[in-house]
């Protein structure tokens, strides 16, 4: 089957949209990619909507800025995948499905609360093609974390890459998570901590740039070690796997134990960096056994102070980005939201209780037509 994915994550920086040819258990072609970048104005309301979802208690709520983050969402989205079909010069009518992540703007799975922005059934109609999306909430309602949603994809990938195993694929988006893979046996998963989030909200407070481009800032810094001691004391990183987070778990941590408000732009950045890479470090120790292999992707593969710093961390494992080895590093949540969705129509699991905890392997997603 021929299905683009959409993915737009907590670090808010853009849409991206990739093709691919799957039977939802392996990827026989992979097709092209783009990103539509949001515009300031776009991160802002989205950055809005961001802090007004912690006062919802029912994920169907859409008020005020909530209802118009959610329509400028589904928006954005119909004008990144007509214009990605044009450009391309696909013929829709070839594309069995669309798998639409949407928006998170909240994600509490202890209160069985995740909310996704984004209205399916409109983009269907907007797009004229099959849409599958809210891929998380059957997970989540089953008592699981619904995240991460990716590592059956990331097993999919790595059944057919020469390297050392064990192998863990790490991204690094707003929050990173890693899929722990060794055979055949179900992925590990989980979330390990803050990644681009955090650093891109303290350069917007401090620059007003909205990130450290090519990891500059904290190239020039240096990180605050027993700033980054008090941080990983958080209660989170011992926790066993499955475990997920919110986006901004850790910024009243943060500005509780870093002391940022003290330290330089560059300072600042080092340790926000230098604690990404730590807390990746972290989550070995509740893993079956260390990762040979590490594949790095997400927007922090693009920063080479944070892929340094992980090198550092995870030595003698190799460290590589997913560009590296041959996947694409900036669409590879997309890709995985294309087989999600291929995957979701077959009535496949998408998630397993290694993953995210929920009590059997789980299926999900809500399938509209145009």
């Amino acid at each position: 089957m021929r299905a683009i994915g959409l993915m737009s994550g907590t670090s808010m920086d853009g849409i991206d949209v990739a093709m691919i040819e799957t039977d939802g258990e392996t990827v026989s072609s992979f097709g092209p990619s783009a990103m539509h970048a949001y515009r300031e104005d776009e991160v802002a309301l989205l950055r809005r909507a961001m802090e007004a979802a912690p006062a919802m208690r029912n994920r169907s709520e859409r008020l005020g800025v909530i209802a118009d983050a959610e329509a400028l969402v589904t928006t954005l989205h119909a004008s990144a995948v007509n214009a990605f079909v044009t450009v391309n010069e696909i013929d829709r009518a070839t594309i069995d499905v669309v798998g639409f992540h949407g928006q998170t703007v909240l994600h509490r799975p202890k209160e069985k609360l995740t909310v996704q922005l984004g209205d399916g059934a409109l983009l269907a109609r907007e797009i004229g093609i099959p849409v599958v999306y809210d891929l998380r909430a059957a997970d989540v309602a089953a008592g699981g974390h619904g995240a991460p949603l990716v590592p059956v994809f990331h097993r999919a990938l790595s059944r057919e890459l020469d390297r050392r195993r064990p192998i863990a694929v790490l991204n690094l988006g707003g929050v990173a998570n890693i899929t722990f893979i060794d055979g055949d046996n179900d992925p590990i998963a989980c979330d390990t901590g803050p990644a681009n989030a955090l650093i891109d909200d303290f350069m917007r407070s401090r620059s007003g740039a909205a990130r450290d481009e090519d990891g500059r800032a904290a190239a020039a810094g240096s990180a605050d070690v027993g700033a980054i001691e008090r941080l990983l004391e958080h209660p989170f990183f011992v926790q066993p796997a499955p475990k997920s987070l919110d986006r901004n778990d850790f910024r009243e941590w943060v500005a509780s134990h870093a002391g940022l408000e003290k330290k330089s732009i560059e300072d600042g950045a080092a340790t926000l960096t230098m604690l990404t890479a730590a807390t990746v470090a972290r989550v070995v120790s509740i893993l079956p056994r260390s990762p040979s292999t590490w594949i790095v992707a997400g927007g922090g593969a693009r920063n080479p102070t944070l892929m340094r710093m992980l090198t550092e961390c995870l030595a003698p494992a190799s460290v590589e980005t997913a560009d590296q080895v041959g996947w694409s590093a900036d669409a590879l949540e997309a890709q995985a939201f294309a087989f999600l969705a291929v995957r979701s129509l077959k009535g496949l699991p998408l998630t397993f209780p290694s993953t995210t905890g929920a009590p059997q392997p789980m299926t999900g997603g809500v399938l509209v037509r145009p």
